[in-house]
């Protein structure tokens, strides 16, 4: 039996197929159009998804779809009915789309993929939930999911057992976690929904000078992590922007404007909305463990992103483990919809063993044979060596050794917004420069972004202050106290981006200003290739851990194809390419005719 799950509409939208109830493949639109975040209908991922299975929409059993658009529509209305007249402009601006479009998704679902069969919807959160717990290793566990909003709901929690959800309690709009992290995200100048992990990078140059300001007068926020926000200072239920003119005065100016300099203020109120977050999530993990009495917790939903609040609840050992699926954003509701559909609306058996998830390493997108990578660089004539694996894990090691970039490009697609070893750049986590030099030459990004790294996941414990595995890069940890590198007399009187190239660890390029990492443990069994780089990159060189970061630039999506892979390669200053098998030297390639010049398009020096 085969269900295809979709997402679509607000950001991310993706396509996921389930067989049997086993997870093929997934992917994000965005991959296949290259436009970031791309909302649209997932035609071109739907079309991969059943291409991988060799199968025609005809051979679909059910289509399930992420979220109730008629639930959602109705909030719409009800919200700018309560505020009216004063939402005419954004009301104005909404309707067109819905009457023309998100009305009609069983239509439009139908018409797009050429389908006539079944179609069902289930709630956001319910999609959320599902994606966190049915993919989980637990036979039961309890459920916490939190993003901007669903329908009408921006946080819940429940309890997942064997093969059923069950959504016990949730906050409604317009009061949201989610909301008031992205207020910060936009007073801060970043972009909503796609700049809120600046905020968290951000957060350890500031100070937590806000908090009480947030508390006292943002946010009514409860024991039991259930809050009401001040909707007085907030502008997104009936306006355009986040924040409102009272926000604006009670944080003394207008928003940051994008691309301008940073100052410690924004440092500041970054270091404070993350406090404030992790404060929530934690006194909502207590009251679901008091409520639920399990002893795991799933987490999915955009908040379950923020990797910092994930090690802060595994730290305080609320729960005996945690469990975050790593398409946590939308993107996800299309997994957590077709498995919804085949173990709840099929009543289908789920077998979980305690220790292994179903997700495959997330390693769920398409993947590219030698002969098509051979075919495209020998029909554009470009240079390259053919390498054994032995060679290959070998050379590349070397390379990274002696402070080279490297696009490294193998296997399947990840699903989620982390790069995980299959669509990476990777540098030496040892070098003091590599961390400017990646964020400058390679992606083109803010200087003050961190990057992770991945080690073998049997050495995680001999670098960071970690005792399990974290193979999607959703936790966060202190660097191994042995490693660190104190700060002298003068480096501590340095604020804000001055601590930027004050070397912390013996792994500088990957240790964040406070001494955490976002971690990445690579598993021999998941990712045979990539462990196999590191474990000869420990052996010839001294050291299990890497940089990993995303293949491509700022403001475009990870990389998806030879093609993709190649361009990116060529308009940034990384100094080798691995395409599956095949080794490119930037020395050995022409210039690209259709050149794009980034230093302009990102007003970099």
């Amino acid at each position: 039996m085969y269900i295809l799950g979709i997402s679509a509409y607000y950001h991310d939208s993706a396509a996921c197929l389930v067989k049997d109830g086993e997870i093929i493949s997934a992917a994000q639109e965005e991959r296949f159009s290259r436009k970031k975040h791309d909302s649209s209908f997932p035609g071109n991922a739907a079309k991969y998804c059943l291409q991988y299975a060799k199968i025609s929409a005809e051979d679909l059993e059910l289509v399930a779809f992420y979220d109730k658009p008629f639930l959602k529509f109705e909030r719409i209305l009800e919200s700018y009915l309560a505020y009216a007249p004063r939402g005419i402009k954004s009301f104005v601006k909404a309707m067109p789309l819905w009457i023309k479009q998100k009305l009609w998704i069983k239509e439009v679902i139908k018409k797009e993929l050429n389908y006539e069969g079944k179609v069902i919807f289930t709630e956001h959160h319910e999609s959320h939930a599902a994606s966190a717990f049915f993919p989980s290793p637990f036979k039961e566990a309890a459920i916490l999911t939190a993003d901007g909003v669903g329908e009408w709901t921006t946080s819940s929690f429940g309890i997942g057992e064997n093969n059923r959800i069950e959504i016990l309690g949730d906050i409604k709009f317009p009061h949201s976690l989610g909301l008031l992290y992205s207020a910060f995200t936009y007073y801060t100048g970043f972009k909503v929904n796609s700049g809120e992990y600046k905020v968290m990078g951000l957060a350890p140059y500031g100070e937590p000078k806000y908090v009480d300001v947030i508390i006292d007068k943002l946010i009514d926020l409860k024991e039991d992590g259930s809050f009401k926000l001040n909707m007085e200072y907030f502008n997104y239920v009936a306006g355009l922007t986040m924040t409102g003119k009272k926000f604006n005065e009670l944080f003394g100016g207008p928003p940051r404007k994008p691309e301008s300099k940073l100052t410690q203020k924004e440092m500041d109120l970054a270091r404070s909305v993350q406090e404030v977050t992790e404060e929530i999530m934690l006194r909502m993990s207590r009251f679901v463990k008091k409520e639920t009495g399990k002893k795991y917790l799933c987490l999915a939903g955009g908040v379950a992103l923020n990797c910092v609040a994930n090690g802060k609840i595994l730290r305080e050992g609320i729960f005996d483990d945690i469990w975050i699926q790593p398409a946590a954003g939308d993107a996800g509701g299309a997994l957590g919809a077709a498995l919804f559909a085949w173990h709840q609306y099929f009543g289908n058996k789920r077998e979980a063993d305690g220790k292994n998830d179903f997700q495959k390493g997330s390693y769920l997108g398409p993947e590219f044979t030698e002969d098509e990578i051979k075919k495209f660089l020998d029909e554009n004539e470009i240079e390259y060596k053919k390498l054994s694996e032995e060679q290959l894990t070998d050379v590349t090691a070397d390379l990274i050794a002696g402070e080279n970039v490297i696009g490294w490009f193998q296997g399947r697609m990840e699903f989620g917004p982390r790069a995980l070893g299959n669509r990476s750049i990777l540098g030496d986590a040892r070098s003091p420069k590599m961390q400017s030099k990646m964020n400058l030459k390679i992606k083109f990004r803010e200087s003050f972004r961190p990057f992770a790294p991945s080690v073998l996941e049997e050495k995680v414990s001999d670098y960071f202050e970690l005792d399990r595995p974290s193979p999607y890069m959703l936790l966060v940890a202190e660097i191994k106290r042995e490693r660190q590198i104190k700060m002298n007399e003068q480096s501590q009187k340095l604020f804000g981006i001055e601590k930027l190239n004050v070397p912390r660890s013996d792994i500088p390029a990957v240790t964040h200003v406070d001494y955490t990492a976002r971690i990445q443990t690579v598993n021999k069994e998941a990712n045979p290739l990539y462990h196999k780089l590191l474990s000869t990159f420990e052996k010839k060189h001294g050291s299990a851990v890497l940089v990993n970061t995303s293949f491509n630039v700022r403001g475009e999506p990870i990389v998806c194809t030879p093609e993709d892979a190649y361009k990116c390669f060529m308009r940034t200053e990384m100094d080798y390419l691995v395409l599956g098998p095949f080794l490119l030297d930037k020395k050995d390639q022409r210039p690209l005719e259709e050149d794009v010049d980034w230093r302009k398009i990102f007003a970099l020096d």
